[in-house]
């Protein structure tokens, strides 16, 4: 998390500003990234066809087309762009199919990612054409989403799910923005007299590694047993890694992170017992046999005690789901951060702007609760040990190190990279927002309902392109 100590002025909206040769040095820059960087050697595409199909009828001016990604991992736009700007092309190219330059899409990104990413993503992004928003706010994002939807010469990615979840096997909960958005386009599209339907077409993203990087795995599996104060003798894994002895080998190492996560749980009941006067639950010592279920109940009701230590202090009722809340508190915190009265600051004496930075340093470390939940939300014990594959072990690990990096104060750290990937990504058949049109414009309870409608069919869509096979 980074570390604010004074006020800043109010966060500006970081208006679209589309420029062709900033997506030709991306577009050169890409493959590079993809492979040094990322470590992704190879993304395939399961009908690409249908994709480039849609953009010759969006280009021909017959629908609107909205791109709904799935979100697991934070390189997934990175696996859009090479996507649009290189598997797209030379599928079309293979088809004898002519498309119109810039293959690209105005995307749909969070206001705070440039606050940790840094300048230069306040720089490119909008020269991507990418459109910020606050999620949960109606603002001048959404507005101009709504405008390029309708108006613009590309079509709109974004990524249903908000946050990436880090789990590569498991949709969230999709929020219904891609819904309202293609519904609000639709309405303009009337308004002005046009045909056009809208088109959202779901997208879904897989990754593999393209080795077995078990021992990377148990190594990081390693460093956290040691940052929580863990002892562990790795012999037999490591001799079960190395036989590639398959069921034994995860048994061992599902259980060091089992282990792990259950000394997480104890230490954090333990610190906001002891300095936010937590009730903690009665429970067993630290290492006694606990089942899942009474793992699973602890964890819940610390989250909503960690997410009601923030709202109290902004005094906040806790409402709606636990990514609701922290999207509420993080807003909360942003409005006591960036303020408008220092859009000029010489208006404000000398004790007025130490006040304000005073309350800027106290909201940011307030903020640090939220993030703890959103990365021990991710956990969940099941995922592994439903399908206890390489991929699932490595993303556990990886959110479980986050967390440490968050406690640590370390958020800015680059997460280890475990081993070379793949990528697998689907192009599912486009869902026509007309089918829903009738029922959305017949009054508003029927519109909500049609709302609801449509994201649960797109969250079934994105669903079915999971490899749940073991």
């Amino acid at each position: 998390m980074s570390q604010i100590t004074k006020a800043q002025a109010q966060l500006a909206f970081l208006p679209p500003r589309f420029n062709l040769w900033v997506l030709r040095l991306v577009t050169w820059v890409l493959p590079y990234w993809l492979t040094s960087k990322l470590h992704i050697t190879n993304i395939d595409v399961t009908d690409i066809d249908r994709l480039v199909e849609v953009y010759k009828q969006s280009q021909m001016g017959r629908f609107r087309l909205v791109m709904a990604f799935r979100h697991p991992s934070n390189d997934d736009s990175f696996c859009m762009g090479y996507l649009l700007t290189k598997i797209l092309p030379a599928a079309a190219r293979k088809h004898q199919i002519s498309l119109k330059s810039p293959l690209f899409a105005h995307f749909v990104y969070d206001r705070g990612i440039p606050l940790w990413a840094g300048k230069i993503i306040s720089w490119f992004y909008p020269r991507l054409g990418g459109i910020p928003i606050h999620r949960g706010q109606l603002d001048e994002g959404l507005t101009s989403a709504r405008d390029l939807l309708v108006n613009g010469q590309m079509p709109l990615a974004i990524a249903p799910e908000g946050a990436a979840n880090g789990h590569s096997e498991l949709v969230s909960p999709l929020a219904s923005g891609a819904a309202q958005i293609g519904f609000w386009a639709m309405e303009d599209l009337v308004k002005a007299g046009r045909e056009e339907d809208v088109l959202i077409v779901p997208i879904g993203i897989q990754y593999y590694y393209v080795d077995e990087p078990w021992e990377r795995v148990e190594s990081l599996i390693y460093e956290l047993e040691q940052d929580c104060g863990l002892t562990v003798d790795r012999h037999d894994s490591i001799v079960a890694i190395r036989q590639s002895d398959g069921r034994p080998m995860r048994k061992l190492l599902y259980d060091r992170l089992y282990r792990l996560s259950q000394q997480l749980l104890y230490q954090m009941e333990n610190f906001h017992a002891q300095f936010y006067q937590y009730p903690i639950p009665e429970r067993p010592p630290l290492g006694a046999d606990i089942s899942r279920t009474e793992i699973a109940q602890r964890l819940q009701y610390l989250l909503d005690f960690t997410l009601q230590v923030s709202e109290s202090y902004f005094n906040l009722a806790a409402k709606g789901s636990k990514i609701d809340r922290c999207r509420r508190i993080e807003q909360a915190g942003w409005d006591w951060i960036y303020l408008e009265e220092l859009t000029n600051p010489n208006n404000l004496s000398t004790v007025s702007r130490r006040l304000a930075d005073r309350i800027a340093t106290e909201a940011n470390l307030r903020m640090w609760h939220i993030r703890i939940v959103e990365n021990f939300i991710a956990v969940t014990d099941s995922y592994i040990k439903d399908r206890p594959t390489l991929e699932r072990f490595a993303e556990i690990t990886l959110l479980l190190w986050d967390l440490v990096a968050q406690i640590k104060g370390e958020r800015s750290a680059k997460p280890p990279r475990i081993g070379n990937r793949r990528v697998q990504m689907t192009i599912c058949n486009p869902i026509p927002l007309s089918d829903y049109w009738d029922r959305y414009q017949s009054g508003d309870r029927q519109a909500r309902q049609a709302t609801i409608d449509l994201t649960q069919e797109l969250q079934t869509s994105m669903e079915g392109t999971l490899d749940r096979g073991w």
